[in-house]
């Protein structure tokens, strides 16, 4: 073999199979040697002026709403799909160099193959966004891994096997409703109403009610602390809620309950009950008849809203399980892809650019 033959083998031998679950609100990196590396939200900050990266992730979250002029303070994906592509390369390079990390001579290793998470009813000129950021930043070969598959292979349903499994994966952009069997799916929907969109609603609902301006980290907290799906033993629950007052513009700081947050959000969980409920009614008979005798899987941060499993229940008549890791799913499913033979098949029909 050639010298510059060797070099070239033993180079990719160097690089990591990384799987990345890039999410609307956090980006998780799993890799093959070391399962999950790096959970961060999905934020960039850049200096305006010098278009320098000051900082990504947690770092740059903690500056959202708090900049001065020249400094943006970003996140780069909306409904699960890149919105600004300079600043999503930037945030995927930062992930993809602090994981791939250098060789013991301070070299960068070999481009790793990348497996991403992406949602199912992406548009092709989507998915080629999310290609090209990830080869600009760095990756090798890119297969792109549709998040329902990703997220199922991640709560160790039999995908591969002739048995119809459900599964929900709701994310910070996007809620994915799919059917799978025989490492295929068979249904599937995808809808852009997820957690930003819970969120929203609570800040809506502070500003018609209580004439009080949140921003969205106040109202994750409060959906963190008080949000639930269905009612439930700690509805006597209250919360401190500090914000503007839309009327003199003074800070001002009210309470808030639980069955008022619950309110708040049923809109957006109404939605989400109709994608699954769709879904069922697509799926054929047989593998319908597997999900009622299963159960339907819940993955994705949405998992832990309190009560969105018997929510689930109660309006499809069917068991609900909360997967075990839901927020890690889509990461470890990705990762899974990469290096399980018996999954083989679902990387080879993934999109694969070289």
């Amino acid at each position: 073999m050639e010298k510059g033959k060797i070099n070239k083998v033993l180079w990719k031998r160097l690089s990591r199979d990384i799987g990345i679950d890039l999410g609307t609100a956090n980006t998780l990196v799993c890799t093959s040697e070391r399962g999950i590396v790096l959970r961060e939200p999905s934020v960039v900050a850049v200096n305006n002026e010098t278009k320098e990266v000051l900082a990504v992730g947690e770092e740059a979250r903690a500056m959202i709403g708090r900049t001065p002029a020249h400094i943006i303070a970003t996140r780069p994906l909306r409904d699960g799909v890149i919105a600004d592509f300079k600043h999503a390369e930037m945030m995927l390079r930062y992930f993809i160099d602090k994981v791939n990390g250098k060789t013991n001579f301070g070299r960068p290793l070999g481009k790793p193959r990348v497996a991403i998470g992406i949602p199912s009813g992406i548009t092709e000129v989507e998915r080629r966004a999310v290609r090209e950021a990830a080869e600009n930043a760095g990756a090798g070969p890119v297969y792109l891994i549709e998040e329902p598959m990703a997220a199922a292979i991640g709560a160790s349903l039999p995908v591969a096997d002739p048995i119809g499994s459900m599964i929900v994966d709701i994310g910070g952009g996007t809620t994915e409703v799919a059917v799978i069997s025989l490492s295929g799916i068979v249904v599937s929907e995808s809808i852009r109403i997820a957690g930003d969109e819970l969120n929203e609603s609570i800040i809506q609902y502070m500003k018609k009610v209580y004439n009080l301006a949140v921003g969205e980290r106040t109202a994750e907290e409060i959906k963190f602390r008080l949000g639930s799906a269905f009612k439930t033993s700690e509805d006597g629950d209250k919360l401190e809620v500090r914000g503007l007052n839309l009327i003199n513009g003074l800070p001002r700081t009210v309470v808030i309950g639980r069955p008022e947050v619950r309110e708040s959000m049923q809109d957006p969980l109404a939605s989400i009950v109709e994608a699954v409920k769709r879904t069922l009614e697509r799926t054929p008979p047989e593998l319908a008849a597997d999900i009622y005798d299963r159960g339907i899987v819940i993955a994705g941060g949405g998992a832990l809203l309190t009560g969105l499993d018997e929510l689930f229940s109660h309006e499809t008549e069917v068991p609900v399980h909360i997967a075990e890791d839901p927020l890690s799913c889509v990461v470890i499913g990705t990762g899974k892809v990469l290096i399980d033979k018996t999954l083989r098949r679902i990387l080879n029909a993934s999109v694969q650019y070289d």
